[in-house]
């Protein structure tokens, strides 16, 4: 079902506006049915439809997607993109356009490499120990329920992380 000419010019006016008494008004519906026929549009499945399917295409035009980030850092780290700065001079303030900074530029790439982090040798060396962390810890429980059944077992943990349960 499609929407007739009046309720699409409610349901414009009423995202832009969120007024349902005002968005019949301006639709063309009468004055002193306005309110009612305002809340009945927005109960009616099509014109409901109609608004949030607008809303979200509004919403996604509005908020940067992740590869827009991605590309937008990019641009910053190769210097590709200017920025306007005022400088003062002996006739006034001029403005003038230059590209990022080696500051901008590092902050950018770092803000890359984080969303990499297989890249990232110190990332790497973190994730080791947590690994390592978490297979002590495991072995520590094992050798807790053993005890508990009975059956005591060794655990050798070296300096380097590694478990040796006594098998």
């Amino acid at each position: 079902m499609k929407l007739t000419v009046k309720q699409r010019k409610f349901a414009d006016n009423y995202i832009e506006t969120g007024n349902a008494k005002q968005s019949a008004i301006d639709a063309g519906y009468a004055k002193r049915s306005a309110q009612q026929i305002g809340a009945e549009n927005l109960l009616k499945p099509v014109i409901k439809s109609y608004i949030d399917q607008r809303m979200q295409q509004i919403e996604n035009s509005k908020v940067a997607d992740a590869k827009e980030v991605l590309q937008y850092l990019t641009s910053v780290l190769r210097g590709e993109v200017k920025e306007t700065i005022v400088v003062g001079g002996p006739l006034g303030a001029e403005s003038v356009e230059r590209p990022p900074d080696i500051k901008t530029r590092i902050t950018a790439g770092k803000e890359l490499l984080k969303r990499y982090p297989g890249n990232d040798k110190f990332v790497e060396q973190q994730i080791r120990k947590v690994r390592a962390e978490a297979d002590i810890a495991e072995a520590r429980v094992k050798d807790i329920k053993d005890i508990q059944d009975g059956t005591e077992s060794t655990i050798i943990v070296d300096d380097l992380g590694d478990v040796d349960d006594g098998s």
